[in-house]
């Protein structure tokens, strides 16, 4: 009875500013109703995320939410087998409230919990489309917070190629975004903005685009904009360039980790996965140096409850999971 309970895993996802529930069946393999909540609205005010309010509005989201998803997958609360819940990194005050919550339902169920690193979720949504890919491959996780290189050799086997050394992608999309009047997140405008611009009206750098290893800089782009924002270019062009540099950075990278490492499979996760100039520089990328470029569907990129139970369902494969500590952690590398 409790290992059949154990196939069906609940994701609570809250390390920032999307709430994030799902249900995984492990039986089936499948993933069951995976809706997220989105604060976009309650932060736009304030050009960023507030963290308090973040905090405050998971309270709010979770246990309608939850609810929602067990009506939806016709299930009820006590076929839950584990929880998964993101225990960092993240805002501390948003990842207590997941935390708080996953270990008082599992408590309550009698039930195993499991704090699974929200950047490991990540690399591991792939596995989730309908194109998953085989191991080994290198993985280009590229979100808001983050911009990392990384081999991954199999679940829990991951080796840190390149990071970024100040601002993330994200993080120089939604400060771009600012600079140019757009709205919070910067990505999804900004990007809409740089289709109209035309290429080569504006010569922006590509930071550390020849360093020789596979680490990212991208505060510099930044101050480059506002340089050239003085001459007042059109926004679409500077926009445009902005794009255009990011993405022959990163593609560049993703190439050499590939050489390096001597594999043809590139795995693209995080939120900046799902841009569409991004995705059509990769593809091209690929089809001229013979790799393949695997990327999750649009709604497993973002922060979401799904990549975290199926992380929990691998954890629970490789190794029986006995009740953890109450833990999170803000910093925590992977």
């Amino acid at each position: 009875m409790y290992q059949n309970r154990l196939m069906l895993l609940l994701g609570i996802e809250t390390s920032c500013d999307d709430t994030g529930v799902a249900l995984y069946d492990g039986a089936s393999r499948r993933l069951l109703a995976p809706p997220v909540h989105s604060q976009v609205g309650l932060h736009d005010a304030y050009g960023g995320v507030v963290p308090e309010l973040a905090s405050r509005d998971h309270i709010r989201r979770l246990v309608p939410l939850t609810r929602k998803v067990l009506d939806s997958a016709s299930k009820k609360i006590d076929d839950l087998g584990a929880v998964g819940y993101t225990e960092g990194p993240g805002l501390a005050g948003a990842l207590l409230v997941g935390a708080s919550f996953a270990h008082g339902l599992a408590g309550m169920l009698g039930i195993p919990v499991l704090g699974i690193h929200h950047l490991e979720g990540h690399l591991l949504s792939p596995l989730l489309s309908a194109r998953p890919p085989q191991f080994p491959f290198v993985a280009l996780l590229v979100s808001g917070g983050h911009t990392q290189l990384m081999r991954v050799d199999g679940d829990g086997h991951y080796r840190l190629l390149g990071e970024t050394q100040d601002d993330a992608a994200g993080e120089a999309f939604d400060k771009t975004a600012k600079l140019l009047g757009l709205g919070y997140p910067g990505g999804p405008p900004l990007s809409r903005l740089a289709e109209r611009g035309r290429p080569g009206r504006c010569r922006l750098p590509r930071p550390m685009l020849d360093s020789g290893d596979l680490d990212f800089s991208f505060s510099g782009l930044k101050t480059a904009v506002l340089m050239q924002l003085k001459s007042s270019p059109s926004p679409e062009d500077l926009a445009r360039a902005f794009v255009d540099a990011v993405v022959e950075v990163l593609v560049a990278k993703c190439t050499r980790a590939l050489e390096q490492e001597g594999l043809a499979r590139l795995v693209v996760a995080g939120g900046v996965g799902a841009n569409a100039q991004l995705r059509a520089a990769l593809d091209a990328q690929a089809a001229r140096r013979g790799f393949d470029v695997f990327y999750p569907e649009p709604e497993l990129c973002t922060d979401n409850g799904a990549m975290i139970a199926f992380a929990a369902a691998q954890r629970l494969s490789s190794a029986p999971a006995a009740r953890q500590g109450f833990t999170v952690k803000p910093r925590w590398e992977l």
